[in-house]
């Protein structure tokens, strides 16, 4: 008779499971809350103690440790010396072992965890047992995964034992659980202790989907989740359309973060990472507007995300677009409907209000990793510094700060140019600044924007020659962090020219 020794924290389906391996002729091992739940469900069972010959001690911090458990499950079968020291000791083959561990992830979710009952959630028994089980596969199935139980027992069915091909299947998956269970204790242990730069960091992530293909049709794409951020497209909800590509989700996420920055009724309109229009009114159907209108050409195969409910009207005017994406905090059913005409067309919703909760940005690069905190900070208008000799009223510095939140998620070296609260030039990822504000001061000029704009700068100006430029085509103020050993220049051009500039006193650099 063949032996399975379950010990289970999450028990969705182990009664089931454990009836099944019953009838294959299992005897059933088993410890503490697990073997409970078998009983009172008629499952036979033996007890660990009566295995080891040893109590359970320490509360269940000490059951499964023990050379007769894991003997039985890393004697190799086919070994003379193996076989005989199993028999000279007493020890008998465990032939599977189902275990899944204490949850420590979801402890250490519960806001008031304190440390102390983070890591009585440390399981030792359960990995020691898997890793066991996996490292002698060729014996031993081992089962860590709820969604496994059913292709366990078809193929025992079937085969009267789990193939060599789902053993090391079987096998790989523990060693990835096992090394995920790790991560997030040290992962823990590093930010609880908050430890700088630790001496090596483990990244862990949990697949999401497949995608189609990746930045190119000839290159292989997926999407993993590394966190429960509440304001991540992976919590959105699709109510039309395919599903999003590796390019959509790119450019999708870039919007809401923009879109993060305002309170306010905000539209953004966004193309590969930047936006190509920004608008903040007092209703959804102005904002649209205001951002539809900064750049109409550019919008074409876009992303639309706003932050406030899509009524009919608005969807009436953005199906007038060809757009890929769509993404709000809600629906009209009439504006729904309407969106839905387009089959096509993805429609997302996504609680524009929820928190960002992750706070750390990873990038790879050849041979690594760049780790940095995330751009939260954004500066408050009463901080900003007013440079030059004219008073800067209250209604431009609430237009130049809006030009400023724009300026943080366009791509360096960036320059926006603004009317009121719409963006009617961008100037994104130029090898120069003024290069940068030619491309958004022509915008602006082109769809008849020549006078009272405003002009953010994510970087400082190291000459006076941006000032001089912007006052050519309608620029009567400026918002720039300063810091340049020139600033007096640019400060003295403004005085000449009769352009207001304040200072931020810091950049936003977007790589």
């Amino acid at each position: 008779m063949k032996r399975a020794l379950i010990s289970v924290s999450d028990k969705t389906n182990i009664v089931e499971f454990a009836k099944e391996l019953q009838s294959l002729d299992f005897e059933i091992i088993s410890t503490g809350g697990t073997r409970r739940v078998l009983e009172e469900n008629g499952v036979k069972t033996i007890s660990i103690d009566e295995i080891t010959g040893f109590p359970e001690i320490l509360n269940g911090r000490v059951k499964t440790l023990h050379p007769k458990v894991h003997g039985g499950l890393l004697s190799l079968r086919n070994d003379e010396l193996h076989i005989k020291e199993v028999k000279e000791n007493n020890i008998e083959y465990i032939d599977l072992v189902c275990v899944n561990l204490y949850p420590f992830k979801q402890t250490i979710a519960k806001e008031g965890t304190t440390f102390d009952e983070a890591i009585e959630q440390i399981d030792i028994g359960g990995p020691s047992m898997l890793r066991s089980a996996a490292k002698n596969y060729q014996f031993v199935t081992v089962v860590t995964d709820i969604n496994d139980y059913d292709k366990i027992i078809e193929e025992m069915k079937d085969l009267g034992d789990t193939s060599l091909e789902t053993k090391k299947h079987l096998s790989a998956k523990v060693f990835r659980k096992t090394a995920q269970y790790d991560s997030y204790i040290a992962n823990y242990l590093t930010k609880e202790l908050d430890i700088e730069n630790p001496e090596s960091v483990t990244l862990t992530y949990d697949f999401h989907q497949s995608l189609r293909y990746g930045e190119n049709p000839h290159q292989k794409a997926s999407l993993y989740r590394s966190s429960e951020n509440p304001y991540s497209l992976l919590n959105c909800e699709t109510l039309n359309g395919k599903p999003l590509s590796y390019n959509n989700i790119q450019d999708a996420n870039s919007a809401i973060n923009i879109l993060k920055e305002f309170t306010k009724p905000t539209v953004v309109a966004l193309k590969h990472m930047n936006p190509c229009g920004v608008g903040t009114a007092s209703n959804i159907i102005e904002a649209f507007q205001k951002a539809y209108l900064s750049d109409p050409v550019s919008i074409f195969g876009g992303i639309i995300a706003l932050n406030k409910e899509v009524t009919l009207e608005v969807a009436k005017e953005m199906n007038k677009i060809f757009l890929e994406i769509i993404i709000a905090p809600s629906y009209e059913l009439d504006a729904l409907l309407e969106l839905k005409k387009k089959k096509n067309l993805r429609v997302l919703v996504l609680d524009t209000s929820s928190a960002n909760t992750d706070v750390n940005q990873t990038v790879t690069v050849n041979g690594g990793v760049l780790f940095q905190n995330l751009d939260n900070y954004i500066v408050d208008k009463n901080e900003l510094k007013n440079v030059t000799n004219q008073e800067v009223t209250e209604q431009e510095i609430n237009e130049l700060h809006f030009a400023w939140k724009v300026a943080k998620h366009v791509k360096s070296n960036a320059i926006v140019v603004t009317k009121g609260t719409q963006t009617v030039g961008i100037g994104a990822g130029q090898m120069n600044r003024v290069g940068a504000a030619e491309i958004a001061l022509e915008w602006a000029k082109k769809y008849g924007h020549k006078e009272d704009l405003s002009l953010a700068s994510d970087a400082f100006f190291p000459f006076d020659d941006v000032v001089r430029l912007a006052h050519e085509y309608g620029v009567t103020k400026i918002i720039q962090p300063g810091g340049s050993i020139r600033d007096k220049d640019s400060i003295k051009a403004c005085n000449e020219l009769g352009i207001k500039m304040v200072f931020t006193s810091n950049r936003h650099f977007k790589h």
